[in-house]
């Protein structure tokens, strides 16, 4: 290391960041919003009824649909409505052709939404909601799922290398904690990445490190294939502590006892916990099988007890038992990563420190470039590495909220009816993101960036006004109902619209602070005369 210790892990902290900096603002943005992707899911569902029943009403009316719609399928998933969610959403397994011919995977499936009240079907727009979000910042999109997450976990990796280095290379880093420098131009820049890296620095490692866990049988497979060489399925199943329904279909009827009898079962298991979800393994068979599962309620694991009961006579089949400590510090680590667990107050923390890292990086893109420029402008030319940082960041930083919005409004603006109806929208996501790529290519200037700031801080300031002119729940109507969580969604995009409205006023009018030479260079005459003054 000629330069150093420090000035080594500098070296690297700086280009581990760039190198997949972008994708990375494209990860915790899509992560961010993902903290709320039930109430988004919600709010982007307008039709949706809300209100709250109990859970042995909503199975009720969940299996007389199953029973009426999906009566021949080999099993039924109900998940029940929450506080977070209220919506009653199934998914079934339709059986096989008998034939043997090929069958798609929407072909093999079946979903519904229905209102837990009645039970009935709700007419609700189709829509990925908020789960769109939470898909991209691992999944990406328009990419096969396996090499779209690898590029991910790579991505996390120099995500993880930067935040260490970058730790290693601040001396003074409780100082870049209080120290912020405004109107100072690259010291500016560097003052606020290092605030908003140090701020929730905490979170930044600890969000980066479990994203990784999450995936870490895929990355690292090799010792799970060696012990488990019949397949993957006995793994995940002992690892993750799951219940195997083992019993054939019987090919013969059988009844199965009413729902409240099944709930009665878990709720003498688990008192007063609430139950999130319910599948029945070959129902309308003899040997039908009912498996209850707890909901995550504000446990810090994602993993949940569950329960195998006879469909037919309530009896006990299997339960799960103490898990053990790895699947225990796994579940931790993907709660940790999903926040379940999280308060209202907690989630808005996470959310917070979530929009503090889409600063944090977007600064980090930014202050490569400002620190490269005045040796461009000294040698006279602006050369391709430095233009195309500069599109990438103009195209990143300020044309995703271009993106985010456009989703939105895809979602209120597109017809009903209209055929992939999710996918259109997220077609609009990435449709209008291109746009704002292209633009910032063909002229990577400053009025770019007020520009596209501008278009993003209208979008976003706008939702709320589109929401009132498209649905019944606007802020009219849930800030007096007292649902904040659909209010705060339009409360949300409207500070986001000011905000970078703000910020594209400051770009705009902001006036690059002299360089050294510059300053020299005014001071000279002013020198000059003042010493002729003085003869």
């Amino acid at each position: 290391m000629k330069q150093g210790f420090r000035q080594s892990m500098a070296w690297l902290h700086t280009w581990t960041g760039l190198v997949v900096g972008w994708v990375l603002l494209l990860i915790f943005m899509a992560g961010t919003a993902s903290y709320y992707r039930e109430t988004l899911n919600r709010w982007m569902r307008p039709e949706l009824p809300r209100v709250q029943v109990s859970e042995a009403t909503a199975l009720a009316g969940a299996v007389k649909y199953l029973q009426r719609h999906a009566a021949d399928a080999e099993l039924w998933n109900i998940r029940l409505p929450g506080p977070r969610d209220p919506t009653l959403t199934m998914y079934w397994l339709n059986p096989a052709p008998a034939d043997g011919a090929a069958q798609g995977r929407r072909a093999r499936f079946g979903t519904a939404t229905v209102d837990p009240a009645s039970g009935e079907d709700v007419a609700a727009r189709d829509t990925h909601g908020g789960e769109f979000f939470y898909r991209l910042h691992f999944d990406l999109h328009y990419v096969p799922v396996v090499w779209a997450r690898y590029f991910v976990g790579f991505c996390a990796m120099f995500m993880l290398v930067a935040i260490i280095t970058g730790v290693i290379t601040h001396k003074k880093i409780f100082k870049d904690f209080f120290t912020f420098r405004p109107g100072k131009g690259q010291r500016s820049w560097l003052d606020f990445h290092n605030l908003s890296a140090v701020m929730a620095l905490p979170y930044h490692a600890m969000i980066t490190y479990t994203g990784i866990v999450t995936l870490m049988f895929m990355y690292l497979p090799w010792a799970m294939k060696a012990t488990y060489p019949e397949g993957e399925e006995r793994f995940y199943n002992e690892a993750f502590n799951r219940i195997v329904e083992v019993r054939e279909a019987a090919g013969r009827p059988g009844a199965m006892l009413p729902p409240q009898r099944l709930l009665e079962q878990a709720g003498a298991r688990w008192p007063g916990v609430a139950i999130g979800s319910v599948v029945v393994h070959h129902p309308g068979d003899a040997n039908a099988a009912v498996e209850i599962s707890a909901a995550r309620g504000d446990n810090l694991t994602v993993d949940t007890p569950s329960i195998l009961l006879d469909a037919g006579s309530g009896r006990l089949l299997a339960a799960t038992g103490a898990p053990g400590g790895a699947t225990q510090t796994r579940g931790v680590m993907v709660g940790l990563h999903l926040a379940h667990f999280a308060s209202p107050l907690l989630r808005l923390l996470f959310f917070g420190s979530g929009l503090l890292g889409c600063l944090m990086v977007a600064s980090g893109v930014i202050l490569w470039a400002v620190k490269e420029r005045p040796k461009h402008a000294k040698a006279g030319r602006i050369g391709f590495g430095l233009r195309l940082v500069d599109a990438l960041n103009i195209g990143a930083v300020a044309g995703l909220p271009i993106a985010f919005a456009a989703y939105f409004w895809a979602n209120r603006l597109l017809p009903l009816e209209v055929a992939a109806r999710p996918e259109q929208e997220a077609n609009a996501f990435f449709l209008a993101w291109a746009a704002a790529l292209l633009a910032a290519f063909a002229w990577p200037r400053r009025a770019m960036w007020a520009w596209q700031l501008y278009a993003g801080g209208a979008l976003f300031a706008l939702v709320p006004v589109l929401n009132a002119l498209t649905t019944g729940i606007h802020l009219g109507a849930t800030v007096p109902a007292g649902d904040w969580a659909l209010a705060g969604v339009d409360l949300v995009c409207l500070g986001l619209g000011v905000c970078l409205a703000i910020a594209g006023w400051r770009m705009q009018h902001w006036t690059p602070p002299l360089t050294a030479a510059q300053k020299r260079a005014r001071q000279a005459p002013s020198a000059t005369a003042a010493t002729e003054g003085a003869r």
